[in-house]
C-alpha cells in the first residue's frame, strides 16, 4: 500500500480568480509534495482588479469541515488565512487548540488591492485567541500596523515589530518586509532593493533576503508563503529551515508571475514543474 504524503490543512477563504486563498494554498501544497485539505471560511468574488464581494460561512459549517478532516484523516500542519469575523476567529482558535500539529497563522487583514478581508471588530480575537495558537505568525507590514500600531518604515523597525507580535503569544514571528520601500531595504548587490523578512522567536534571529523582483504580478504571495511554510513543517523541517525553503519557493513563484485579466496577476505556483 502506498504511504500518503504529509497532510496539510488550510483554513481560509476562497479566491474565485485562483491566485490567493484556498486555491493558492492547495496549489502550493501540491507543488511542495504534500496533500492539501481545506476548511472554507468565506467565499469571495475576486479577480485581478480586486474583491467585488465576500460572504463568510456559518460557524457550524467551518466547525463541521474541520472535524470531518481532522477526526478521520488527521493532519501534520495547519495554515490559517482569511477568517473574516471575530466569531470565526474564535471558533478556529478553539479548534486549533486540540490539533497537536504546527500551525501557521497568516493574519489576513486586507487583499492585495486594499480590500478589507477582516472585520475591525475581529482584531482583538486575533491578538488574544488566534496568535497564541500559532507556531509561526506571518504578518506583512500593513498587518503588523493593524495588530500592534507599529509602523515599519525601515529594517531597524522590524525587530521592534517582531517583539510586539511575539507579545501576543506565537512561538515564532515572521515579519514580511516585502512592502518596505526599496530605499530602506537595498544593498550594493541589490540596487533595486531587497525583499527582507525577519524570523525570530525572541532569542534567535534569522534575516532572510532575496532580490526585489521587477514583476507587478504578485497576487497571492502572502497566502503562498504561509502555505509553503506549513508544507515544509508537515514534512518535518524545523521552523527556520521551513521558512527559508518557503521563501525560496515564493521568490521563484514571484519571478514567474504572469499577467491575468486587467489588473495584478498571480504568482506562478507551478514554476518548479513547468
Amino acid at each position: 500500500m502506498q504511504i500518503p504524503p504529509p497532510l496539510v490543512l488550510t483554513v481560509a477563504g476562497s479566491d474565485s480568480g485562483g491566485g490567493a486563498g484556498i486555491q493558492a494554498d492547495l496549489k502550493t501544497m501540491l507543488a511542495l509534495g504534500t496533500h492539501g485539505m481545506s476548511v472554507l471560511t468565506a467565499v469571495t468574488a475576486q479577480n485581478s482588479l480586486g474583491v467585488q464581494g465576500a460572504w463568510e460561512l456559518p460557524v457550524e459549517a467551518v466547525r463541521a469541515q474541520f472535524r470531518s478532516v481532522v477526526d478521520d484523516i488527521g493532519v501534520h500542519a495547519v495554515k490559517t488565512g482569511m477568517l473574516a469575523s471575530a466569531e470565526l476567529v474564535e471558533t478556529v482558535a478553539e479548534l486549533l487548540a486540540g490539533v497537536g500539529a504546527p500551525v501557521v497563522v497568516d493574519p489576513v487583514g486586507v487583499s492585495k488591492h486594499g480590500d478589507p478581508l477582516l472585520a475591525s471588530s475581529a482584531l482583538g480575537a486575533v491578538r488574544t485567541k488566534l496568535l497564541p495558537a500559532a507556531t509561526v505568525a506571518t504578518p506583512n507590514l500593513d498587518e503588523v500596523e493593524q495588530l500592534t500600531g507599529i509602523r515599519v518604515e525601515r529594517e531597524e523597525d522590524m525587530r521592534r515589530a517582531a517583539d510586539a507580535v511575539l507579545g501576543f503569544g506565537p512561538r515564532w514571528a515572521l515579519i514580511k518586509g516585502g512592502h518596505l520601500a526599496p530605499e530602506h531595504s537595498g544593498s550594493a548587490s541589490a540596487p533595486g532593493g531587497e525583499a527582507v523578512d525577519l524570523l525570530t522567536d525572541g532569542a534567535e534571529e534569522h534575516w532572510l533576503r532575496a532580490a526585489r523582483l521587477d514583476n507587478r504580478h504578485t497576487h497571492g504571495t502572502g497566502c503562498t508563503l504561509a502555505a509553503a511554510i506549513a508544507a515544509e513543517l508537515a514534512k518535518g523541517a524545523e521552523v527556520p529551515r521551513a521558512v527559508e525553503s518557503a521563501k525560496e519557493y515564493v521568490t521563484g513563484a514571484i519571478a514567474a508571475g504572469f499577467a491575468l485579466g486587467g489588473g495584478i496577476g498571480p504568482v506562478d505556483h507551478g514554476w518548479r514543474v513547468r
